[in-house]
């Protein structure tokens, strides 16, 4: 496994989290911004635990590579989803390119672990 593979898996575990936690926790801010997208806040607890797992899977992937594959393959989902929430809003550009940026993230890192096998 090469240092790109490590480094990009700990950079996206971080950020996940960093986006998990305050769905999970109900912050109010979180809700209201889930809100905006039309997602209640039950889906949005399930949001955060499915970015949870899926940091797991991160993780444990580095121990073995299939799982991080699965992860990276759910998080791209999870972050076209996003993206496409985004865009329903009518939100600005930005808002749309950051989770499809960390799509393309976590479906390099896919890519990687496969080369890296």
């Amino acid at each position: 496994m090469g240092i790109p593979v490590v480094v990009l898996t700990l950079l996206l575990s971080a950020v996940i989290v960093a986006a998990a936690v305050p769905k999970l926790a109900g912050q109010a801010q979180m809700r209201e911004r889930m809100a905006h997208l039309g997602v209640s806040p039950g889906r949005t607890r399930v949001i955060g635990g499915l970015e949870i797992i899926a940091v797991a899977g991160l993780l444990l992937g580095l121990l073995w590579w299939p799982i991080a594959v699965a992860a990276a393959v759910g998080l791209t989902l999870l972050l076209i989803g996003a993206a496409v929430f985004h865009a329903r809003a009518k939100d600005p550009v930005p808002a749309i390119l950051v989770p499809v940026v960390f799509a393309l993230a976590t479906a390099a890192l896919a890519v990687l672990h496969v080369i890296d096998a």
